[in-house]
């Protein structure tokens, strides 16, 4: 029994004997701080990628943004790819490494790109008619930028639930360092941006392209290493297993026995191996707990008491973990019509920045892509005034820690969103009818006048995205943290995708409607992007109304936590006690989450 014990143990936390107390703060310092220098690398070509491919490849109008939009999109979906590698064969820890040599890669042949002329068009000399990348070009760009892609895949998902695994969510103190970590999370890799970033992007627009993306090359490589460096203070999970492919078994065991009723009253036997971690069972999505229905025993169970066929009988465990993906879906929803108000900041609001007066005082010339700093430092902002100021003073009144629930900041980010696409469709009004009086490319109208529309970006970073990323971690036992991290990237990624194809819809309807399409070509003058910031609006009203009476029901401020003894597991371990763990034979139901009940 101790040595069945041992092994149980020991396949869900692999943990270095030489380190006394591992997690906690002590390891996340060395997380944020490769979080922080990846996100210099990834975010000093994504801040500015929209200005590298119109000045060295001549691109410019829909091509441009869906090119960018696509890859952002990419850079999100391979997330799904990267968690089921973490769950199913790395861990979250190797995923993390290779992700991070990934991206390495990838930064250095978008070096070389900037480096060797002959991996580019020729300069523009006439702009209307500029010459473009020939085929083996866009393969040389776009092998670099698929790099870059499988990196996020590794990383987006595992680095918030790796940095989760350092805690212990089965005590308060636990959940409310978790909580803390989520903020700080943000906070770190954004006023790290804020200090460096300024400077890599000035270099890369206007002394060297090369020197600009060698920089956060070099703070990539320095990232991995201070990820190795903390290696003996994390504690490792394991990989168990991939849940999507569980998940699909479920579906397909459900379907199966569709003809049985699983509704109270009705006498089932549902296959429940004891386990040491496990859900509570719950009563949502009923029509589920079929896949788990034992029909024919003789059938459908071994003799050692275990299903013969995984794809006709499942555990009630792996129920509730589908149960758990399938409560985030309509908050996911949400997510993806928040987040596209976000995407429009880099591409069209960059293109704004590139055709307004750049001058600030008499010598400065500001590069377009310094706009997502008013982002960030909205974010950062908000993030500081947040922990240190209102929660203390909250606090204080109350008698009792005060936080904003889930539903108020998630509702306050959609707001942030709808203002944001108004304000930017009211700017780019008035910059194009300046531009037009004045006969004029560039409009008189100064870029500082954007800084309102990144500023509300920001806030809708702040509030929404910290937001559903919480309530997706919360939602997921430990055992799917990585789900929750594939979960939201994922909706970022699907917001990408549905910006493109809104952006792709309204030039080909405008076009043949109208005398010029509202959106293409390289002048905006030309074009009606302020009619496209409004319908992004009304999309983002409609998004007001769907989460206020819909997906807000599916939002609660409670951890989903798996009971049994991984507490004790846990403390054993470390002290090197495992052989004595105790066997419980029945499960604290009391520690489970209590959810609507949805059939």
């Amino acid at each position: 029994m101790a040595n069945n014990i041992h092994s149980s143990s020991a396949s869900t936390v692999e943990q270095d004997p030489s380190a006394k107390k591992p997690g906690g703060w002590r390891a996340i310092k060395y997380i944020l701080g490769n979080e922080t220098f990846e996100k210099l690398a990834s975010m000093s070509l994504i801040s500015n990628i929209t200005v590298y491919l119109q000045n060295n490849y001549n691109l410019g109008g829909v091509l441009l943004v869906n090119i960018v939009t696509i890859w952002s999109g990419s850079n999100n979906i391979t997330s799904l790819l990267g968690a089921f590698v973490s769950d199913a064969y790395l861990g979250r820890f190797r995923t993390l490494l290779v992700g991070s040599i990934a991206s390495l890669l990838g930064m250095l042949m978008m070096t070389l790109t900037a480096g060797i002329h002959q991996l580019r068009p020729s300069s523009c000399g006439d702009p209307p008619h500029c010459p473009q990348p020939q085929g083996w070009q866009f393969c040389v760009l776009f092998a670099a930028l698929t790099l870059l892609s499988i990196g996020a895949g590794g990383i987006r998902p595992c680095n918030i639930a790796f940095g989760a695994d350092q805690f212990d969510t089965t005590t308060e103190k636990g959940r409310a360092q978790l909580e803390s970590f989520f903020n700080w999370w943000y906070f770190s890799f954004t006023v790290a941006l804020l200090v460096v970033l300024t400077g890599v992007v000035y270099i890369q627009t206007n002394v060297s392209w090369v020197l600009g993306f060698a920089i956060p090359t070099a703070c990539l490589a320095f990232s991995i290493t201070l990820f190795l460096l903390g290696r003996r203070c994390y504690i490792y999970i394991k990989p168990e297993g991939s849940v999507f492919s569980d998940m699909a078994k479920v579906v397909v065991a459900a379907c199966r026995k569709r003809g049985y009723s699983v509704e109270p009253g009705c006498e089932h036997n549902y296959y429940d191996p004891p386990l040491m971690i496990k859900l509570k069972r719950t009563n949502r999505f009923k029509c589920l707990d079929r896949a788990a229905l034992i029909t024919e025993p003789s059938h459908e169970l071994q003799e050692q008491g275990t299903p013969k066929n995984g794809w006709r009988l499942c555990s009630l465990q792996q129920v509730e973990q589908l149960k758990c993906l399938i409560a985030i879906l309509p908050v996911c929803v949400s997510g993806i019509a928040c987040f596209i108000s976000m995407d429009q900041q880099n591409t069209f609001g960059i293109l704004q920045a590139i055709q307004m007066n750049k001058s600030v005082g008499p010598h400065f010339k500001m590069p377009p892509a310094w706009m997502n700093l008013t982002s960030m430092l909205a974010l950062s902002l908000w993030i500081l005034i947040y922990e240190r100021l209102y929660i203390p003073v909250a606090t204080k009144i109350a008698g009792k820690v005060k936080r904003l629930t889930l539903q108020q900041r998630i509702k306050t980010g959609i707001v942030m969103s709808i203002l944001c696409m108004l304000v930017a469709g009211s700017v780019e009004k008035r910059r194009r009818e300046l531009a037009l009086k004045h006969d004029s490319f560039v409009s008189p109208m100064s870029l500082l006048t954007l800084l309102p529309q990144y500023a509300l970006s920001g806030l809708t970073e702040a509030f929404a995205a910290v937001a559903i990323m919480e309530f997706f971690t919360n939602q997921m036992p430990e055992s799917m943290r990585t789900v929750a991290g594939a979960a939201f990237f994922l909706s970022l990624s699907v917001a990408s995708y549905v910006s493109s194809l809104v952006i792709n819809i309204i030039h080909r309807v405008t076009k043949r409607t109208g005398n010029s399409p509202w959106l293409g070509g390289h002048d905006l003058n030309k074009n009606r992007l302020d009619y496209y910031y409004y319908i992004i609006a009304g999309l983002g009203a409609v998004n007001f109304v769907y989460f206020s009476f819909f997906a807000s029901h599916f939002v609660v401020n409670t951890t989903v936590v798996e009971t049994g003894v991984k507490d004790v597991q846990l403390e054993n371990v470390v002290a090197g006690n495992s052989a004595n763990l105790p066997m419980r034979e029945s499960i604290d139901e009391e520690k489970g989450l209590e959810r609507p009940n949805t059939s």
